[in-house]
Order: structure tokens, then C-alpha cells, then sequence
């Protein structure tokens, strides 16, 4: 599989609040990030974790790949996301566009960070 057809399984898998299959095309100390900043979510179990509460949180939560690029070991997408309610009551989040630059190490992700 490409480094793109992973990261076109990732949000396959994203959509789907998958976070098991998700996790599994990434590499074990594989982390979820702002651009050039704070990690939000560290490691598999990290990254399960995270996405579980944020699934939770918002159950229509969906991403839609807007454009995408395959650089050497890296993937850009800019994705469009939307949310949904809420299921705790907080207010409703705006669709919102974001970049993610997805890294690769061999065939699995090692990094992703977001541009929003």
C-alpha cells in the first residue's frame, strides 16, 4: 500500500470512529499534533484514547479530503470537518478546513500534525 492509500484508510477509518484500525497504520510512538507545536495525542494508546473521547464527544464527527499530495515520505490533506451536536450539550463547532501533513516511516504513519 502507498504512503497516500494509507492515509486515505486512515480517514476511511476515521469516519467509520474506528480508532483501532486507525491506530493500525500508525507506528507505535506515533503521535497527533498542532503544526510546530504541542503533541494533542501521544503514542497508539494515546491516539486511541483521544479519538474515543472525541467520537464520543461528537458522534457525527466526519472529515471529507478536499485535496491530497503524495511528497516523498509525506501526505497532505486538506480536509473539511465537521462535527455534529454534541452529545454532552456544548455549543456546536463550526465546519472548519485544517492541513494535515501525514509522516511515514517504512509503510506505517509516524506523525501527524494539523495547520488549522
Amino acid at each position: 500500500m502507498t504512503n497516500l492509500a494509507t492515509a486515505e484508510a486512515m480517514i476511511a477509518a476515521y469516519n467509520a470512529q474506528d480508532v483501532d484500525l486507525y491506530v493500525s497504520y500508525m507506528t507505535d510512538d506515533a503521535c497527533e499534533a498542532n503544526y510546530r507545536g504541542a503533541v494533542v495525542r501521544e503514542g497508539k494508546e494515546g491516539t486511541r484514547s483521544g479519538l474515543a473521547a472525541a467520537f464520543a464527544k461528537w458522534p457525527q464527527n466526519h472529515a471529507e479530503i478536499v485535496e491530497k499530495q503524495a511528497i516523498g515520505s509525506y501526505v497532505i490533506f486538506r480536509e473539511h470537518v465537521t462535527r455534529g451536536p454534541a452529545s454532552d450539550g456544548s455549543e456546536l463547532v463550526e465546519p472548519f478546513d485544517v492541513i494535515a501533513v501525514y509522516s511515514f516511516q517504512g509503510d506505517k504513519c509516524s506523525r501527524v500534525e494539523f495547520i488549522r
